[in-house]
């Protein structure tokens, strides 16, 4: 299958019946900016007793569907059984969900049933923040010759409170794209978000990170869905959000762009060393630190110390253009390093 750019893959969280699923393919599939249709048939609910999709009673709409629309469609797999049912119905394109990517025993399982196909197979990131295991993932179906393989992008799970349901993580995604720069990744804003609210901010993020496409949840009458009510759209909301969205290109020809491109990266370069020398000049005064505490008896970790020298710079962030978390981070990254340090100089 070749991957258009951007590519659009929409439809409702749940197939719940052959009227909805009907109607909301049909309205979706009017604007002509829809590329692929998608409706989950199976669906890991985190409790029992829930609507855990119609099985495969449902595949035969979508085989209607495409019929009635002419695009192709997509579902969700998570076990061999899986794959012989939407093999037998034609389906198109096939994603893993992030709770079966998260078990290698499963995703072995699904490889070894996908042996040697054509048929797309995208790969969500695993529920937990490892990229290790969603590469991972892949690397099993690449290893049974799966021939059509992607990545969705729809956020992690995470404790803290947040307007997110699932964490982007973007690094994370950046992470898995330098490693397999050869596979499109697509963005789910609809299980990053939780909620409409968010959604267009969140596509408009994708596509500035040069995401490949969007895989968005869009439902007839939203808050009468079956499943996940809340970050489903209607397809006239798909719409306009799809028109909200700049895709921008990858590089220009202008030659003015390139020269200013070319001076401000050889500024950033130069702006990188310092703050590489200026970091090594603060961690070699933390072994200074380390062998004055050695001297005198004294620990490592000074929380006091630290905790006001955080509370100072979170107090400058605002003033100097920096989030607060990015500071944050890169002052628990230098204080662990540090630490490091000086522990070495204590145990030397």
């Amino acid at each position: 299958m070749e991957w258009k750019k951007p590519l659009i893959i929409a439809g409702p969280c749940s197939a719940e019946t052959r009227e909805q699923t009907l109607a909301t393919a049909q309205a979706v599939a009017a604007s002509g900016k829809v590329d692929i249709i998608r409706a989950g048939v199976w669906k890991p609910r985190t409790k029992p007793g829930t609507f855990e999709g119609m099985g495969e009673e449902a595949l035969p709409w979508l085989v209607e569907v495409k019929q009635l629309t002419g695009l192709p469609v997509a579902v969700e797999v998570a076990n061999a059984k899986h794959v012989e049912s939407v093999m037998k119905y034609g389906i198109d394109v096939l994603w893993i969900g992030a709770r079966t990517t998260s078990n290698p025993f499963s995703v072995q399982e699904l490889a070894e049933a996908l042996r040697g196909t054509d048929v797309p197979v995208l790969v969500k990131n695993p529920m937990n923040a490892d990229v290790e295991l969603w590469g991972g993932a892949v690397a099993r179906l690449a290893a049974c010759n799966v021939k059509n393989l992607g990545l969705i992008h729809r956020g992690f799970s995470g404790y803290a409170s947040s307007c997110y349901r699932n964490m982007p993580m973007w690094h994370l995604a950046l992470e898995i794209k330098k490693r397999l720069p050869e596979l499109p990744i697509f963005c789910d804003p609809s299980h990053i978000c939780g909620n409409r609210e968010h959604l267009a901010e969140v596509a408009q993020q994708a596509a500035d990170l040069n995401y490949d496409g969007l895989m968005i949840e869009s439902h007839i009458s939203p808050d009468e869905a079956w499943s996940d009510a809340k970050q489903q759209v209607t397809p006239e909301g798909l719409f306009g959000l799809l028109d909200s969205v700049v895709w921008r290109s990858e590089d220009s020809d202008s030659e003015s762009y390139q020269r200013s491109l070319d001076e401000l990266r050889g500024l950033i370069d130069s702006l990188d060393s310092e703050i590489i020398n200026l970091l090594a000049r603060r961690m070699a005064v933390a072994e200074d630190i380390g062998r004055i505490k050695r001297d005198n008896n004294v620990m490592i970790l000074q929380p006091t110390r630290w905790n006001s020298l955080v509370e100072s710079a979170m107090s400058r962030a605002e003033s100097l253009g920096l989030s607060r978390d990015f500071l944050s981070a890169l002052f628990e990254a230098i204080h662990l390093e540090s630490i490091d340090k000086q522990r070495r100089v204590l145990n030397k």
